[in-house]
């Protein structure tokens, strides 16, 4: 853990570097055209007569692919399983995509990181995230799978690196305590300029958008299959040296999924009014998760773990060459249409066209 912390507070120095995330690619040619047998596969044939049935790892040879997790809905929030590429339609910037890979993606491995809130405002739920959250990862967390715990206020700390032990992950989430205090330039508990690059000016309490990038950029862009993080918070941002569209910029290219707890204590708000909800609803849509309103129920906070449970258990996992050749580091829009109209897609946006000396 020791190095890993190390790699995660490293990396903090290139904090306002954009790192892009890498299409899909390798240099090396295909010994053969067939995905092995072994391989995930998907059926049909294209106009040649080849065989269309071959693995994401055989489309990445000398091609860059583009892959998208996401989940089917009916309209009234159900899952809907066992479809297949015939019931979809795909976009890239408004022109239609050949689908070359397409497959239900239940067990593959998970990466996912917890980020809990642990300012003032969470003094009286920070308690009951504990114990969800804790109960959440035992119950979710397969053999393959690895989670990582970060907690932010007016710091960023990373509580456990990746780990697949749920023990390790539940002490993490208990060594999170409420911290309401400033951060001094003469040094912090992450080092002499803090978790990011300090500042005399500006209050700070909340450092929400800056623990997202941190998140996505230093720890999940370096992973790669599905990955999601799960924020619990108010949604309120005091103090971070980011905006909202640098944490979404930063997810998108990590291929991070955000969901977000919008866990509020209206007992510490009084009559006033919180407004993060916003923001978070545009972080998880356009990451392709979502956000669920929590309040201070602990049944609905048990309840909104459990729906995400079973959408990561349920994705779907679709790829494509893009017809877009060009590596220019722009934002691609990339739409999944259904052929059932009254189903819901929950994906992602789009993704980054990285260019290749980025990678």
């Amino acid at each position: 853990m020791a190095n890993s912390q190390r790699r995660f507070f490293c990396l903090i120095s290139v904090f306002a570097l954009a790192l892009s995330i890498p299409l899909a690619s390798q240099n090396s040619a295909p010994q053969n055209s067939t995905a092995p047998a072994s391989a995930p596969q998907t059926a049909g044939s294209d106009s040649s007569g080849q065989s269309q049935d071959q693995s994401l790892e055989t489309l990445k040879v000398n091609v860059d692919v583009v892959q998208l997790f996401f989940n089917v809905k009916d309209k009234h929030g159900a899952l809907i399983p066992n479809l297949n590429k015939d019931n979809f339609d795909l976009f890239e910037d408004g022109k239609p995509q050949t689908i070359k890979y397409f497959k239900p993606e239940s067990d593959l491995p998970l990466t996912l990181g917890i980020l809990i809130d642990s300012s003032g405002s969470q003094m009286r739920v920070l308690d009951m995230e504990k114990e969800v959250g804790a109960s959440f990862l035992e119950s979710t967390l397969r053999q393959k799978d690895e989670a990582f715990v970060i907690s932010f206020d007016v710091d960023i700390t990373l509580l456990q690196d990746f780990t697949n032990s749920v023990s390790r992950l539940r002490r993490a989430l208990n060594q999170a305590k409420i911290n309401t205090g400033g951060v001094s330039c003469a040094g912090g508990p992450l080092g002499p300029q803090g978790p990011i690059p300090c500042s005399s000016t500006g209050p700070r309490g909340t450092a929400l958008y800056d623990a997202v990038y941190l998140a996505s950029h230093d720890e999940l862009s370096h992973e790669v299959g599905r990955k999601a993080m799960i924020l619990l918070t108010d949604g309120e941002d005091q103090g971070s040296r980011l905006k909202i569209k640098d944490a979404i910029e930063a997810a998108q290219k990590a291929d991070a999924i955000c969901y977000v707890l919008l866990i509020a204590d209206r007992g510490f708000y009084g009559m006033g009014m919180y407004s993060g909800d916003s923001e978070m609803r545009k972080l998880t849509e356009e990451t392709g998760g979502r956000m669920i309103q929590v309040g201070n129920k602990i049944e609905k906070l048990r309840e909104a773990f459990d729906q995400i449970s079973h959408e990561l258990r349920s994705q779907y996992n679709i790829g494509y060459v893009p017809t877009n050749t060009v590596r220019d580091g722009s934002f691609r829009k990339v739409e999944i249409k259904p052929k059932q109209h009254e189903y819901k897609i929950q994906a992602r946006s789009g993704y980054y066209a990285t260019p290749r000396h980025e990678e």
